[in-house]
């Protein structure tokens, strides 16, 4: 059985800030392996970024912008939480980050293709 926690919404937007983050630092280093290869050399990055045209590593670009968009806007929440002297409206309030994460998501789709 779930505790009552569980089912708060600012447990799932801890979560999600939390997932969002590990999927950035798995992407950090293969971001510097890409700037590296172009120390190698304009064939070197060709080659490199030949693999970024499968489709598969598209849906993950898209999928990084929005674990981006995620972890930023649920970043700013915590930092206005901490800082700021409110009582957060968390189901407003995450609305407007999960807005804002689809609007994030969207754009980068519409410029990809």
């Amino acid at each position: 059985m779930m505790r009552a926690s569980h089912r708060q919404p600012g447990f799932w937007a801890a979560l999600a800030h939390r997932l969002s983050g590990i999927a950035l630092a798995i992407f950090l280093p293969l971001h510097f392996l890409a700037l590296a290869t172009a120390l190698d050399g304009a064939a070197a990055l060709d080659s490199f970024l030949a693999v970024t045209r499968a489709p598969l590593v598209q849906a993950s670009e898209c999928a990084l912008v929005v674990a981006l968009a995620a972890h930023m806007t649920l970043g700013l929440r915590l930092l206005a939480i901490e800082l700021l002297d409110i009582r957060e409206r968390t189901v407003a309030v995450l609305t407007g980050c999960a807005a804002a994460v689809a609007a994030a998501g969207l754009a980068f789709l519409l410029n990809v293709g």
